[in-house]
């Protein structure tokens, strides 16, 4: 794996001697409503010149790290199937080499390769999702791989009680229902409860999973499904800072990004800003 020419901010690093390895999945083959997310990485890397390399929130700097930014994965356009699979091994890779993956959507679909090849490191993996919708259909539209199914495939890989779910406002009955039955931990509108989770799981093997459509779309429009009543911004710093508290932290990706569904840019920031935070929180 090489780095880039365009990367985010100073993650510029070789790939042998870094700890986490940046890169983005440019996929929304299953996008059900208003596409765009495959432009998210590039995009970010772009508007990350406007965000300062130190965090004054962790009192962290990116560039006292070594981070590498192998840049969007190649996928065939079109094929889904074919597309997780390139993910996956390139997780697989990551991981084989004792690095973590730190994944840009993309749809909110390449998270579940990512899981796969995660749950095969570590058996006993647990998920932290911030989203605002379930994603706990069984199938969507004839499809049994799509953006609204990701969290019951990666259900279908860890069973009960390893994903635990905040923010979620918007999903079928049906999937409610699911999570009511104790299959999910579902924290419904906001982030009530995370510390707790946090302290239950602290010292498992976590990844953390965030459709950035948790945030109200009066702060973050550039998404492909909105949905009113989220998250604010400094909700999510303070989730981000709870996170610090885990242990064992193996990877983490932000999705659903959409950049030209934001004529003023102001989402792409936002995915920028979030994902300094996150490449830093994997470094801790």
């Amino acid at each position: 794996m090489k780095k880039v020419d365009l990367s985010f901010q100073s993650c510029k690093s070789e790939y042998n001697e870094s700890k986490v390895v940046l890169f983005s999945v440019p996929l929304d083959n299953t996008t059900s409503y208003r596409p765009g997310t495959r432009f998210a990485g590039n995009a970010i890397r772009v508007e990350s010149i406007g965000i300062e390399w130190y965090s004054p929130y962790k009192n962290m700097d990116l560039k006292d790290y070594h981070t590498v930014d192998i840049g969007d994965l190649e996928l065939p356009m079109g094929l889904v199937e074919e597309s997780l699979e390139i993910v996956y091994e390139n997780t697989k890779q990551i991981l084989q080499d004792s690095k973590k993956p730190m994944m840009i959507g993309g749809e909110h679909l390449v998270t579940y390769p990512v899981v796969r090849a995660l749950k095969e490191k570590y058996p006993d993996l647990n998920i932290i999702h911030l989203d605002a919708h379930t994603d706990l259909r069984d199938e969507f539209l004839g499809r049994e791989l799509s953006h609204a199914t990701v969290i019951k495939r990666c259900y279908d890989i860890l069973g009960d009680n390893r994903i635990y779910q905040f923010g979620i406002r918007s999903g079928d009955k049906s999937e409610f229902k699911f999570a009511e039955d104790g299959h999910t931990f579902m924290r419904k509108f906001d982030f009530e409860g995370l510390e707790e989770i946090i302290d239950k799981i602290k010292d498992k093997p976590v990844y953390i999973t965030i459709d950035l459509d948790v945030l109200d779309p009066s702060i973050f429009p550039g998404t492909g499904t909105p949905e009113p009543g989220g998250m604010s911004f400094k909700d999510l710093l303070d989730a981000m800072k709870k996170f610090e508290k885990l242990n064992n932290v193996v990877g983490a990706d932000l999705v659903e990004l959409a950049p030209m569904l934001d004529s003023s840019n102001v989402s792409t920031v936002v995915a920028a800003k979030a994902l300094r935070e996150m490449i830093l929180l994997l470094h801790k």
